[in-house]
């Protein structure tokens, strides 16, 4: 079977992002299917005289259109990157032949190359949906005109119908799209496919040797929460700090590492240094390729990953989360949902409740020093991590949707 693999940012490990799509393409490989993926990319080095450059890399051949885009640009601009890339890559598409695409979000854009391409090669496609847009960003007040709301909330319902399935990335994203379009989905299969623990990277990709924390902000921390992402407006990092600087108070010895890019790194930045924060519990660095990260999850104490109080959001799958459980560390969150209950329920971390107060700070302030509580948590992280969302179990659940659909 040759599956056509649709990303709009596709990345290699060597790259900064996440890699589900490079990690589920891999494990495709290894099973005999045929993957190429057609991608948008920002890299320089892959422009050429041509609208489109192959490249070969770990036997995977990928189709890129060089259309530069990051979280800084305004909503307007990134649309329009949307577009252009829904126009080229449809007819990419037609130029290529599959037996099967799979179309990954956001956005959810992304789903009109493989839904033209079902209508006019009648080529089935499954939709991986990484966020619930636009009921997402509608709830953040990104999107406001009330007819560019029906326009999108059409495109998704006519995605979900012609998909022959449908790959939520979590539980609450499963119900939520179920509880929305129930009479078009009753028969389509929906398998929950969550973001993958990359154990075999995280366990193996660090060196015991090496102290690159300490070498980078100049002393070891007696605890060191990492938190590796987007510095945009859902992510929130400004909670970070305000936590940092009441910790502070309490215990300086917790120090906050933030790595990353984004429309708001530089707010963050401004924000850390007047609350006299920066370079001294708060460190702030450029983004580094995912095959850098385990050393920085080896180094540290916890990881975590915020978003704003904004229930819409609570239904994330964040490779944050997946990484630092694939690291066998403890996972430190902000927000309600289905993540809450795996702590809650597995032992892997700590939840923050939205809004600090002086007895939560006093109480995460307890959590760090709990070095039985933290031993006993990083070994339920990585177990969780082995057991329920390793890359082998998400390629076998994706095999089996596959051989499903085929048999249709």
């Amino acid at each position: 079977m040759k599956i056509l693999y649709l990303h709009q940012y596709f990345k290699f490990p060597n790259e900064s992002g996440g890699t589900r799509s490079f990690d589920l393409a891999t494990g495709f490989l290894k099973l005999g299917y045929e993957v190429e993926v057609v991608s948008g990319t920002s890299r320089k080095d892959l422009i050429s005289s041509k609208r489109w450059t192959a490249i070969n890399k770990d036997n995977i051949t990928v189709h890129y259109i060089y259309l530069p885009y990051g979280n800084q640009l305004p909503y307007f601009k990134r649309i329009l990157v949307f577009f252009r890339f829904i126009w080229h890559a449809s007819f990419k598409l037609f130029s290529l032949n599959a037996d099967l695409v799979l179309a990954t979000s956001t956005p959810l854009t992304i789903g009109i190359p493989a839904l033209l391409k079902k209508w006019i090669h009648s080529t089935p496609f499954i939709f991986e949906v990484r966020d619930v847009w636009p009921e997402a960003v509608i709830a953040i007040g990104a999107i406001k005109n009330k007819f560019v709301k029906r326009v999108l909330f059409f495109l998704e319902r006519t995605i979900y119908k012609n998909a022959q399935g449908l790959v939520p990335l979590s539980l609450d994203m499963k119900t939520s799209i179920q509880g929305r379009f129930s009479k078009i989905l009753e028969s389509k299969p929906i398998q929950v496919i969550e973001n993958i623990s990359e154990v075999n990277r995280f366990q193996n990709g660090y060196s015991t040797q090496e102290s690159i924390i300490e070498k980078t902000i100049g002393f070891k921390p007696r605890f060191c929460i990492l938190y590796a992402g987007t510095f945009g407006r859902v992510n929130g990092i400004d909670y970070v700090i305000n936590l940092a600087a009441r910790t502070k108070g309490i215990d300086d010895s917790i120090v906050y590492i933030l790595i990353g890019e984004g429309a708001l790194k530089v707010e963050v930045i401004k924000q850390a240094t007047e609350k006299q924060l920066l370079n001294f519990n708060v460190f702030i660095l450029n983004s580094i390729a995912k095959q850098e990260l385990p050393q920085w999850y080896h180094e540290t104490s916890m990881g975590s990953s915020f978003v704003i109080p904004v229930k819409e959001l609570w239904a994330n799958s964040a490779n944050k989360f997946f990484d630092t459980l694939a690291a066998g560390k403890p996972i430190l969150i902000n927000h309600q949902g289905w993540q809450k209950d795996t702590i809650e329920k597995e032992n892997i971390g700590y939840v923050l409740p939205e809004i600090t107060t002086d007895e939560a700070v006093m109480e995460f302030v307890k959590y760090t020093q709990n070095k039985k509580l933290l031993e006993e948590q990083q070994k339920n992280a990585l177990r969780l991590a082995i057991k329920e969302y390793s890359l082998d179990v998400a390629v076998e659940k994706y095999i089996k949707l596959f051989n499903s659909i085929h048999k249709n």
